[in-house]
């Protein structure tokens, strides 16, 4: 499979539930399907050619589509033409990699990227006879999942045999933050087979906006996230109880008119009232892509407060439009927020009076205004796409040393 240097190298992400064409903001779609799309943009414009595999989920989908010259989506079909819920989906794994194997078989790419560990699983299926090697991003650990979920983990009782057995099989791991490198040695798998290489945002996208708001609105802070318990929306909703004349907006879940059907929405409006600030509190639902940069440098503070999270896009997001961030002390949130210099971290504990950071945070607008420039620039020297794809692109020349892996085109 080697190549001339000035061929492109090929390059196959599987994504086997998180489609980089799907709308964000339901239950199975957010920070895995940004990542598989912006990686696979950039490596396509530094002169890859990549194909990202994911399960068809509606019998109208074509069965391959351009995102980008350079990029190719194909639709593989496993399991049934509808929305499957992801933790139903490993049945449906077996048909994924066969379809793979009869794929590669005939057109090998050089390097395989699969992303979850289900991905893993069908990558490795079909790359296995064919020798072709295998980075794994895991983007979420079962082992995490049910520490903090308990009972209610509704993951396949497999799961974590599998992640382990597919962390040993795969040529490399590429982990996202330093907290998940822990999480994977303490799964017994070598450390010498990890590479830390993190999520990115957009700058362009996402950037400062004066003027987002009118002079003499009421302060505003904003959570963005899919609205599931362990986002924490309801510790944020709690802290208005301390925090006066500010309001809260919550972005993220179904679209605004099936919020009234969602279990979700419906708990987080009884903590409101429970607490009286329901007039302070609004849920707007799913806010596209196009819309949440200018959201976002309308706040004057970011709370990201799960309870866990593997990595967290929202935090640079804000901080990429220089909006301070307060962020639970838990999972990429440790490497990105940087603690009295772009923001404040503070303990998952629900215990922690949140209410006085925020305040003390929104009574200096000055200290506000230095938080943001220092998340600005962070952004712009660390988590831009453009450095996470060269870091990717890194990993795959350790696993695959053939000439055009030597450096990234451009």
């Amino acid at each position: 499979m080697s190549r001339s240097p000035h061929t492109a190298g090929r390059i196959a992400m599987v994504s086997e539930h998180a489609s980089p064409l799907a709308a964000l903001g339901g239950p199975d779609a957010g920070g895995q399907n940004v990542y598989v799309a912006q990686v696979a943009r950039q490596l396509a414009r530094k002169g890859y050619r990549v194909t990202v595999y994911t399960r068809r989920d509606s019998a109208g989908l074509p069965d391959r589509v351009t995102l980008i010259d350079g990029v190719q989506v194909v639709h593989v079909p496993a399991g049934p033409p509808v929305p499957v819920p992801k933790d139903q989906l490993l049945p449906h794994m077996v048909e994924f990699g066969s379809f793979l194997a009869r794929q590669w078989s005939l057109s090998p790419p050089d390097v395989v990227h699969s992303h979850f560990w289900m991905s893993g699983l069908a990558a490795l299926a079909g790359a296995r006879e064919l020798g072709i090697p295998v980075v794994q991003t895991y983007h979420a650990l079962g082992t995490v999942k049910k520490r903090y979920q308990g009972a209610a983990d509704t993951s396949p009782p497999q799961r974590l045999a599998i992640e382990e057995a597919v962390g040993h099989e795969c040529a490399r791991i590429i982990a996202t933050c330093s907290d998940e490198v822990a999480e994977l040695k303490a799964m017994g798998l070598p450390e010498d087979r990890i590479s830390v290489v993190p999520c990115g945002v957009d700058p362009d996208q996402f950037a400062p906006a004066p003027g987002s708001r009118p002079a003499g609105a009421r302060r505003r802070l904003l959570s963005v996230g899919r609205l599931v318990p362990r986002k924490g929306f309801d510790r944020a909703i709690r802290v208005l109880a301390d925090v006066p004349d500010t309001e809260l907006i919550v972005a993220g879940g179904p679209e605004a008119d099936l919020l009234g059907t969602d279990p979700e929405a419906r708990r987080l409006c009884a903590v409101a009232g429970e607490y009286g600030v329901g007039d302070r509190v609004t849920l707007l639902g799913g806010v596209g892509r196009a819309r949440m940069p200018r959201l976002m440098a309308g706040a004057d503070l970011v709370l990201s407060l799960p309870r866990y999270e593997p990595f967290g896009i929202v935090p640079l997001e804000a901080m990429s439009c220089a909006v301070p961030v307060v962020a639970t002390a838990v999972g990429g949130q440790l490497d990105t927020v940087v603690d009295g210099t772009t923001g404040v971290l503070v303990p998952a504990d629900e215990d922690h009076d949140l209410g006085a950071v925020v305040r003390t945070l929104l009574a200096d607008p000055d200290r506000l205004a230095r938080y943001g420039a220092a998340g600005r620039q962070r952004v712009l020297t660390h988590y831009t796409w453009d450095r996470v794809a060269d870091g990717v692109a890194g990993v795959y020349s350790a696993v695959a040393p053939v000439p055009w892996l030597s450096g990234v085109v451009r």
